[in-house]
């Protein structure tokens, strides 16, 4: 059981809860099962056959055995000396419950060899007793099945009396939920449907409070660190820079932005999200911030994941600044700083003279790459520290920029992915969040569809007429692949989808190569990718912003940050591998200037498969917050944690992130008054022990250091 399932002692047992639960009297869904998962079903036996056949080893038996449940039917396969038992057993009418993986043979869902338990009918007295009204169904293995986990259940029940209870009995009492030992119990030998959502409640504040005690004890801490306030001067680079702009700012920059300035003038770190729209101007309130604190005597740096999007954030921030980027030149305008860009591919002078700069104080701004977390890396005085896109950051990379600080600097995250508010007060719960939800002035609508290519061939020339069209109307337009080209054949594990998949994922420089010959043949098409030197990465997005490339032909390095307002179409190849978000993101690439964007979403795959549907999704709506929450829901995201970034398993089993937005932003507010009265938890012994086990050395190294 501990290898099958990570099951090591009764507590992880008595937390191992039921799936879902099959009634006795009520069959379950057989047209649902999904391909290649290991499944427990409830169901009868509507027709068994024994076929005798001549095989290379000679006389063999195959038994095959239809059972339905009304909504479906699936045909269980015996080979060999394992047809004898089911075959005196699986007469027709007979129920049972039924375990092992779903295959696919003949274009009908099979399950080969499954184990099975007979349930013996209503009021037998040889039903077991676990096998009540509602017969608990578990998360299974192939080599331990949802019964004998149930029996090792009934071993560990009569020991939930022992369960170390985390939830204060006056916070218990007070929303009126059940004991932990009874919440147990009745999760896992239900006698009513009641039963059930009563445990399934308590179990949820369990998982919900102990998590947000873990982030309101971060949150107090960064509370009692110092930092130097940060107030920008009257008449100083902000004042100057603002009196510049071409453009108002929208509503809700100015109120972002007065968030931030609140926090900056505080003693104590800020530790700010900013989460906005793709294009909703993000960049411009970081800059605002930035130049507040170069103000205030101190110094900015904005970490970006990749060198195109540290590159495209210097090009931008000196473009938008102007006069005022050039400190320390001859002819420099007054409250002028100098902005520097720092990266790992840089040549030794210029890397260089950026550390000087950033040592003796000269650059006021940095932006760079990881490149700004080494050692020789040494700031004058670090003020703020611009996090963008966070996701793509480990934890332990941001915790060493907020070391260079002579104290701890404030910080500001910005992710351009929409995040559901309850993921937010989870993933993100250390930090207090911003939206910007309003397009700036100027941004055009962009016109989604899917593509069709197996399908609709003629669709996908049609897509590339679009792109022609495009460009002699002056604009310029991207396509995407999910590969570069010249790597290995990536090591895939097959999945139910890949019937449609026989080929690799379509690569940038054969694409290229195909529609400079073909389709495009006459336009300025050109590459960008990830492996190309920084220079020629830079001179190809350089040439593409200037307006001297028609067609870029790229990876998702130009997913987020690049900004070229006259780039209009995009075609999507091989859309149904990328994310939800992910073409969210890249979909934002286009409609940045006044005409309209188009983007172009091409697939292989048929029109029923979950891949073409949630591409469906994305071409419907331009809501990235609904987008998020798709993408959630379709990727049964468990851990909200993040097993990227922590890199151990799944903590939450009951709580689901999207639906139980309620019971988090409860327990936040409880967690946070418990922590405030008591940050050590000195009254709370056992919500200490509960704090303990959820967060094992790992986990709570990743939630102090975030």
């Amino acid at each position: 059981m501990a290898e099958a399932l990570d099951l090591h002692t009764v507590g992880d047992l008595l937390h191992h809860y039921p799936r879902r639960y099959a009634e006795r009297g009520e069959l379950t869904a057989l047209s649902e099962l999904p391909l290649d998962e290991h499944v427990t079903v409830v169901a009868q036996v509507a027709e068994a056959r024994l076929h005798t056949f001549n095989g290379a080893r000679g006389r063999g038996q195959r038994l095959e055995v239809t059972i339905t449940d009304g909504s479906g039917r699936v045909q269980l396969v015996f080979f060999g000396k394992g047809v004898h038992k089911p075959h005196k057993e699986l007469l027709p009418g007979t129920r049972a419950m039924f375990a092992g993986k779903v295959s696919l043979f003949n274009r009908k869902l099979q399950l080969a060899h499954p184990a099975y338990e007979l349930l013996r009918g209503d009021g037998d007295e040889d039903v077991d007793a676990w096998a009540g009204a509602l017969i608990p169904i578990y998360p299974a293995t192939t080599k331990l099945e949802s019964w004998k986990i149930a029996k090792a259940v009934d071993a560990a029940l009569p020991s939930v009396v022992e369960a170390v209870d985390p939830l204060p009995t006056t916070l218990r009492e007070g929303r009126g939920l059940a004991e932990l030992a009874d919440a147990l119990r009745k999760v896992h030998r239900p006698r009513t449907k009641a039963d059930i959502e009563e445990a399934r409640e308590r179990l949820k504040w369990d998982e919900a409070f102990v998590l947000q005690v873990a982030l309101a004890r971060r949150r107090h801490a960064d509370g009692q660190l110092p930092a130097v306030a940060r107030r920008p001067a009257e008449d100083g680079l902000l004042s100057a820079f603002d009196a510049k702009l071409p453009f108002t700012l929208t509503e809700g920059q100015q109120n972002v932005s007065r968030e931030i300035f609140g926090d900056l003038a505080t003693e104590h770190p800020m530790h700010r999200l900013l989460q906005g729209e793709v294009g909703s101007g993000k960049t411009m309130v970081a800059l605002r911030a930035m130049l507040a604190v170069v103000d205030a005597g101190g110094q900015a740096a904005m970490l970006a994941p990749t060198e195109v999007l540290a590159q495209q954030h210097h090009r931008s921030v000196t473009e938008m600044m102007g006069e005022l980027a050039e400190g320390g030149m001859l002819g420099g305008v007054e409250h002028a700083t100098k902005v520097v860009l720092l990266t790992g591919s840089m040549g030794a002078a210029a890397r260089r003279q950026a550390l000087l700069d950033l040592v003796t104080g000269e650059a006021g701004i940095v932006i760079g790459t990881h490149a700004l977390i080494e050692d020789k890396v040494q700031f004058h005085d670090l003020g703020l520290v611009v996090v963008d896109e966070q996701h793509r950051f480990g934890v332990e990379q941001r915790d060493a920029l907020r070391g260079k600080g002579k104290q701890p600097p404030h910080l500001l995250v910005m992710t351009a992915t929409p995040i559901p508010r309850t993921v937010a007060m989870t993933v993100f719960g250390d930090l207090e969040t911003s939206v910007l939800d309003q397009l700036p002035a100027g941004r055009s609508p962009i016109a989604s569809h899917v593509v069709p290519a197996a399908d609709k061939p003629h669709f996908l020339a049609r897509a590339w007429e679009r792109v022609r069209e495009e460009v002699e109307s002056g604009h310029q337009a991207y396509v995407v692949c999910p590969r570069i080209g010249d790597e290995e054949e990536p090591k895939r594990k097959p999945s139910a989808e890949d019937e449609a998949e026989k080929r690799p994922p379509l690569a940038v420089l054969e694409v290229a190569e195909k529609l400079a010959a073909g389709p495009l043949a006459g336009l300025r098409v050109e590459v960008l990718h990830g492996r190309m030197h920084p220079d020629d990465k830079d001179s190809v997005m350089r040439r593409f912003a200037g307006g001297e490339v028609d067609v870029l032909v790229a990876t998702t390095v130009i997913e987020v940050g690049v900004n070229v307002p006259n780039a209009t179409a995009m075609v999507i190849m091989d859309a149904d591998r990328f994310g939800v978000s992910q073409l969210h993101q890249l979909r934002g690439r286009v409609g940045r200037g006044a005409a309209a964007g188009l983007c172009l979403l091409v697939t292989e795959m048929p029109e029923a498969s979950p891949a073409r549907q949630r591409l469906g999704a994305v071409a419907s709506t331009l809501d990235g917050f609904e987008l998020s929450r798709i993408d959630l829901e379709q990727r049964r995201e468990g851990d909200v944690l993040g097993q990227a970034q922590s890199g151990v398993k799944s903590s939450l089993r009951m709580l689901a992130v999207i639906d139980d937005e309620d019971v988090i932003a409860a327990a936040r507010e409880e967690a946070t008054a418990v922590v405030a009265a008591d940050p050590e938890l000195a009254s709370h012994p056992e919500l200490r022990v509960a704090l303990d086990a959820l967060l094992d050395k790992e986990r709570e190294e990743f939630l102090e250091k975030g």
